[in-house]
């Protein structure tokens, strides 16, 4: 945790309970500017769709985002946002977002925010924290973005610490400084890319046929040459797990897009069916 003074705190929380038999409700509890934009269900009742939003439109050093998302049992919710996350150059200390969310027994968590941007100089904290009940499953992407290349803006200064976490079942962690040049441009890292993405699958139950499914997912991402995807197996839980590494966040986007439909399809027998904001 940062020593640094909260400028402008905000705080969402919301709560997925299913309602009856076929329908998952969502209440939404926040203070600060972070709000639930609305709650959509283009796949029926069952599953929520819903659009946060941050109205100032970015972080700086000592703002912080608190979202806290609790599925209770057999609820199904789908979280993203319309606009990217942008942590701004800091002159004040540490900007953070922090995700936690609990997943109730039986419950399916879709945590598909748009990309990550760390403007050059930002000084900022991307947290997500989850937690699985038995039965329940998860998807999460991540884009992150470092600079502003279409604008000539290099990432030559300011640092990011990046946190993913299913908890108990897999952890990733990464502290990105830009004046760790081996990291950003050296071959074992990003070899000078920008752009990373992210898309982690996790349910604290086996997979069956999972090989068939990786050498299918593997052979989506034939025409992306800095791609993998991979399974991770222990006694808490199964993880597959996609990256991309590229110099555009469309293209790293759409690479992980493809890839979660098919997973979808075939883990939760669901189709792609992405969110409507998506599109806007």
């Amino acid at each position: 945790m940062s020593a640094d003074p909260i400028r402008w705190p905000a705080r969402l929380v919301l709560t997925a309970a299913r309602d009856g038999a076929h329908a998952t409700r969502v209440h939404a509890r926040y203070d600060g500017p972070l709000r639930l934009l609305k709650t959509l269900y283009p796949e029926g009742a069952g599953i929520a769709h819903a659009v946060l939003v941050h109205p100032p439109g970015g972080l700086v050093g000592g703002d912080r985002l608190d979202i806290s998302l609790g599925l209770q049992a057999g609820s199904h919710l789908l979280v993203t946002t319309p606009a990217a996350t942008r942590f701004y150059r800091s002159n004040a200390g540490e900007a953070a977002q922090v995700v936690h969310a609990s997943v109730g027994e039986g419950a399916r968590l879709e945590w598909l925010p748009q990309e990550t941007l760390a403007y050059p100089g930002c000084v900022a904290r991307n947290e997500v924290r989850i937690g699985l009940a038995p039965g329940a499953s998860v998807f999460a992407t991540e884009v992150l973005g470092l600079g502003l290349p279409a604008a000539g803006q290099s990432f030559d200064a300011g640092r990011l610490l990046q946190h993913l976490e299913i908890e108990g079942v897999w952890l990733d962690r990464g502290r990105i400084d830009a004046a760790d040049t081996a990291l950003l441009d050296g071959p074992c890292g990003l070899g000078g890319r920008r752009v990373l993405g992210t898309l982690v699958f996790a349910q604290t139950a086996a997979l069956a046929e999972v090989e068939a499914l990786l050498a299918d997912s593997r052979a989506l991402l034939d025409d992306v040459p800095r791609s993998g995807i991979t399974q991770l197996a222990g006694p808490c839980g199964v993880v597959l797990l996609a990256r991309v590494i590229g110099d555009e966040v469309e293209g790293v986007t759409l690479a992980l897009r493809r890839v979660r439909a098919l997973w979808r399809e075939r883990l939760w027998g669901l189709p792609a069916s992405a969110p409507r904001v998506w599109a806007t």
